[in-house]
């Protein structure tokens, strides 16, 4: 960036030409010497906001932080912090997603209690949250509301065997925060499914889009060789989904997290895998978590067992909203005003630390794409 100097000078210059070429008499008056008064003026600087979590060895949310407790690095070069805001000067906006597919059926109405529970836990008076169900299009259930309210929405939802659309819904939900969520909240998804995608519009698309290629040269292919295009079809476009999503993430300021209720069964085939990648993904770049339980089954032929499993599971599932309930809790948002060149669109890599590390783990975003 121009120094500012430079950048006055160069403005009073433009001036003079402009009073001289009016034709207006003008006397020149000399130009008073700019105070001195040590205040740092920012010119063509871009604002970046960065959520940041930090607990202790416990999981417990660790309070007090400011400025100095952090550093941070765009691009590789030291930036300087502006400002900190803890998790209790901020505002929580929190879109709930829950899914509604026969892939997380067998703990659903525990699902949904918890997670009632935990809008209860963390939620305060002034913090909103918004529910979305993962179906075979995004359903907005409840708007922006109490935590009273919200939990009663959460357990209305009912199961069923839709097809998924995990991308456009995770998308609108970004959206939804983007349009009505304050500025200068903190705003945070969780989602309760596995992250598998079967019928969001673009992939639903490129299959589609395959098989008019294919037209009727249809019933000269073989059944294993058509599954593998369409394989291919939906795992090329699910990778551009990804991207595309996580970008809307990125621009909106927005923190992921994730509870995948299919627990260690998530590696029985490569679209629970890619699923569980995705929102692990999503986590790690905006500063979230993605929690992967390992749940005990609870549909075998044995009842007893059933029952015992699912009493290990229930605590399991209420540590997990603890931990993220201590997350939220902890979570700070720091600023900087970035004076790097960018290319528009680009993606510029952020490392935040802190500076008394021991003992402490830190969740941050890690990057930021140039808007």
């Amino acid at each position: 960036m121009k120094k500012l100097l430079g950048r006055l000078s160069f403005t009073i210059s433009i001036l003079l030409m402009a009073f001289a070429a009016s034709g207006q008499a003008q006397t020149p008056t000399p130009t008073p010497a700019a105070a001195d008064d040590g205040e740092v003026i920012k010119v063509e600087s871009r604002l970046i906001v960065v959520p940041a979590a930090v607990t202790d060895a416990a999981g417990e949310p660790v309070l007090g932080l400011n400025k100095e407790s952090f550093s941070i690095q765009e691009a590789g070069k030291p930036q300087i912090i502006e400002a900190v805001s803890s998790a209790d000067q901020v505002p929580l906006e929190i879109a709930l997603l829950f899914d509604v597919s026969a892939t997380t059926s067998p703990m659903y109405k525990f699902q949904q209690e918890t997670a009632a529970k935990f809008l209860a836990q963390v939620m305060r008076p002034e913090d909103r949250a918004a529910v979305f169900s993962i179906g075979d299009t995004p359903v907005l259930i409840h708007g922006r509301d109490t935590a009273q309210a919200s939990a009663a929405a959460i357990r209305s939802i009912q199961p069923t065997k839709q097809y998924t659309a995990f991308y456009d819904t995770v998308a609108a939900a970004v959206d939804y925060l983007k349009k009505n969520a304050p500025e200068t909240s903190r705003r945070v998804i969780v989602v309760i499914s596995d992250g598998e995608d079967t019928n969001s519009e673009r992939i639903a698309k490129a299959i589609s889009e395959l098989y008019r290629t294919i037209g009727k040269k249809i019933d000269k292919i073989d059944s294993k060789t058509l599954r593998k295009m369409t394989a291919d079809s939906r795992d090329n476009a699910a990778k551009k989904e990804r991207a595309r999503v996580l970008k809307k993430l990125q621009d909106a300021d927005t923190v992921f997290y994730s509870i995948n209720p299919a627990g260690s069964s998530y590696e029985l085939n490569t679209i629970s895998i890619f699923g569980q990648e995705n929102m692990a993904n999503f986590a790690e770049d905006t500063g979230g978590t993605a929690f992967l339980p390992k749940f005990q089954p609870v549909d075998t032929d044995n009842a007893l067992a059933n029952d015992l499993n699912m009493k290990r599971n229930a605590k399991v599932l209420d540590r997990i909203f603890t931990q993220l309930t201590n997350e939220l809790r902890s979570q700070y948002l720091i600023q900087f005003y970035s004076e790097g060149e960018f290319p528009l669109g680009s993606y510029v890599k952020l490392a935040v630390k802190l500076t008394a590390p021991a003992g402490r783990t830190l969740r941050a975003r890690q990057g930021y794409y140039v808007k």
